[in-house]
């Protein structure tokens, strides 16, 4: 049915406050020249996915500053436009998220003094900043990346929360640094080149990044809970990183003087209830990513207990019934009565176009094509006028949802000497038969063990182990160039050395696991390619919330007795939520939620032989120079002859790695590509 003006007007101006957007600039104490607002312009417009409505800059030739900023469907300037300016504390800032909570904050400085000159949520760093200084951090509950300059300091400041939901990059030169929500903003200023890491492209092919690094040569990513601190020395940048938080699981003999499992029920019920309520609180339509495991369940219902109108309920149809969770989602939909939208994914959605677009948004590689179909789904949510939904991701990290936990949780207890709490686990005997399906589980071929992982976590945790696997497989296959330059190089050393062993001496194994795998699977790739990126390709802002930091501080206090009981995953937050669940979710074992693989049906193969046929023929592969060609024709021809569905489901990512880097050459640093066209 047409909108009338009046309802278009009306929906435009429940808008107004909603901040998803995208954030750059640079700042050189040497001083702006006259071009520098037209370069700062085409950064900012880069970033026009994230923020496709309103375009924001604060420019001080001066003092060498250049901010900008990109922002969503905020029609009432006064109120909307950032970068923000305090010209009382002599501060300037942009913000990329959301913070929860606000009203009552800024109540609080209002009531202190503090002036506010707009509505929105992101002014109240301002006085937080000039009331705390840097703590200031410690009082925002969200998710965000900013960008703030000091002017009585002559200094710039990057901060990241605490999970790296938002992303935030930058490059360093001596006298000049250049920060953006994405790399593809950074690469439009003429000064800075797309260039591929050659360590970078180990660590792509074998999915797991090392903190703060990326594909591409000095370009950083500011690790989340932490901030970069740039001050001005004599024309010369001094660059200090500091971390402001940790997940900080407490040390395991903590655990045996814990409280009753009624006391953590009574608590993740407040917390998780809280934090969904705050996330609900919106101008526009909040919706909820329900996949029919028990994460999404939850939220939806909370949600749906909440609010005052019906839940908008998304969930991905995926044509193959091992991988279709749809039924379990409507089953749920239904049960709190939700308004569903099924979205079908076929294979034109998980490979060509849509497969590009999701390289081109997410600047890295994937293992699987469940980015795509994540990309298609946020095209759907966006035509429904949801621009706002609620996310499961982190309560597998938080309450030990994936097998491998429950591997190193029944592997690394010391049984003889196990405490009464612990034996409540089950019987050790549940170590062989998680082995068993550990082992025949996607992407694992057999126990991996690392001497450097091994020195920092006293094991090497489970969920590398595939990792490391298919680095056996994929770093022959690079140039010799490539090849010789990291012939040195260590990449699971390099993982091991960027964690804080501070936070895993003396933790319980379980807390090992969770800790190594948040610090390095969770925010390089399912927060990225799997989450912010492609939402933001179509202006969603996604909330993660099991990520709110008030739920981990008390999901980080369960004893892992309570995260797994008896071989059963997240049974605290089953037990927590079971009267407000259907019986068939609350019971139902843990899904992966990933696509369907290339070779199930002839389709999707076609649409992968016609890819490689794009992409790794002998000319891309020369003109990329990352591949040696007759070894991948090699690899090509073993795949098309295997027939084992394990090794299979192993070469298909790794496929998909190879695929990616190709592409993700021609979209950023292939000298027959137009960068700025794109």
């Amino acid at each position: 049915m047409q909108r009338t003006i009046n309802q278009r007007l009306i929906e435009y101006d429940k808008l107004k406050f909603l901040y998803m957007c995208g954030i750059t600039g640079f700042w050189s104490p040497e001083g702006l020249e006259d071009e520098d607002l037209e370069i700062l312009k085409k950064m900012t417009h880069k970033l026009k996915h994230r923020g496709p409505d309103g375009f924001g800059y604060h420019i001080n030739k001066s003092s060498g500053l250049a901010i900008g900023h990109s922002r969503l469907s905020i029609v009432d300037l006064r109120f909307g436009k950032q970068p923000l300016v305090s010209k009382e504390h002599k501060t300037v800032v942009s913000i990329n998220g959301e913070f929860y909570d606000y009203k009552k904050i800024r109540t609080k400085l209002q009531l202190e003094g503090f002036k506010f000159s707009t509505k929105s949520d992101s002014e109240i760093v301002l006085p937080l900043y000039a009331k705390y200084g840097l703590s200031f951090v410690e009082h925002l509950r969200g998710e965000f990346a900013i960008s703030m300059f000091d002017e009585k300091r002559n200094r710039l400041i990057l901060i990241r929360d605490r999970f790296g939901v938002k992303p935030l990059y930058y490059h360093i030169t001596p006298n000049c640094i250049y920060w953006a929500s994405e790399m593809k903003s950074l690469f439009t200023h003429p000064r800075i080149q797309a260039k591929f890491d050659n360590q970078g492209i180990i660590h792509q092919l074998m999915y797991q990044m090392v903190p703060g690094k990326t594909l591409f040569k000095d370009v950083y990513s500011l690790k989340p809970g932490y901030m970069l601190i740039i001050d001005d020395f004599k024309g010369e940048l001094e660059v200090r990183e500091y971390k402001y938080w940790d997940l900080d699981f407490p040390e395991k003999d903590y655990y045996e003087s814990s409280k009753s499992d009624e006391y953590y029920i009574e608590k993740l019920q407040e917390e998780l209830t809280r934090a969904v309520d705050l996330r609900l609180d919106a101008d526009v339509p909040v919706g909820c990513y329900l996949s029919g495991g028990l994460d999404s369940s939850i939220l939806t219902s909370l949600a749906s207990t909440i609010s005052q109108s019906s839940v908008k309920a998304f969930t991905l149809s995926f044509d193959h019934r091992n991988f279709d969770e749809s039924k379990i989602a409507s089953l749920m939909a239904q049960h709190v009565g939700a308004d569903h939208t099924i979205i079908p994914i076929k294979a034109n959605h998980l490979y060509g176009e849509n497969y590009v677009k999701t390289l081109w948004h997410g600047e890295r590689t994937f293992y699987n094509t469940l980015g795509a179909a994540k990309l298609q789904m946020s095209k759907v949510v966006k035509s429904a006028n949801c621009p706002v939904v609620l996310t499961g991701e982190g309560a597998d990290e938080l309450f030990g949802g994936y097998l491998q936990f429950k591997l190193d949780l029944f592997r690394h207890i010391n049984w003889e000497n196990a405490s009464k709490a612990e034996r409540t686990l089950g019987k050790e005997e549940l170590y062989d038969e998680l082995t068993s399906k550990f082992t025949k589980s996607y992407l694992f071929n057999e126990i991996k063990s690392n001497q450097a992982m091994n020195s920092v976590c006293g094991f090497t945790p489970s969920w590398l182990h595939s990792w490391i696997s298919h680095l056996s497989i994929v770093r022959p296959l690079l140039h010799d160039n490539i090849l010789n330059d990291t012939k040195n190089y260590d990449p699971i050393e390099a993982l091991a050395d960027n964690i804080d062993q501070d936070q895993v001496n003396g933790r319980h194994p379980l807390d090992i696991a969770q800790y190594t795998w948040i610090k390095i699977m969770m925010e390089g790739n399912h927060l990225s390619w799997a989450g912010d990126r492609v939402d933001m390709a179509n202006s969603i802002e996604s909330r993660p919330v099991f990520l709110d930091h008030r739920v981990v501080e008390v999901a980080r206090e369960i004893p892992p007795w309570l995260r797994v009981n008896r071989g059963k995953e997240k049974w605290i937050l089953r037990k927590s939520f079971n009267k407000i669940l259907p019986q068939s979710i609350s019971s139902r074992n843990k899904f992966p939620f990933r696509s369907p693989f290339a070779f199930i049906d002839e389709e999707k193969k076609n649409y992968l032989d016609s890819m490689i046929s794009q992409y790794l023929n002998e000319y891309a592969l020369k003109d990329a120079g990352i591949f040696d060609s007759k070894r991948i024709q090699i690899f090509l021809k073993e795949y098309k002859l295997d027939n084992d569905a394990a090794s299979l489901r192993e070469k298909d990512a790794i496929l998909n790695y190879i695929i990616g880097l190709q592409i993700l050459y021609q979209q950023f640093c292939s000298s027959s590509f137009d960068f700025n066209q794109q």
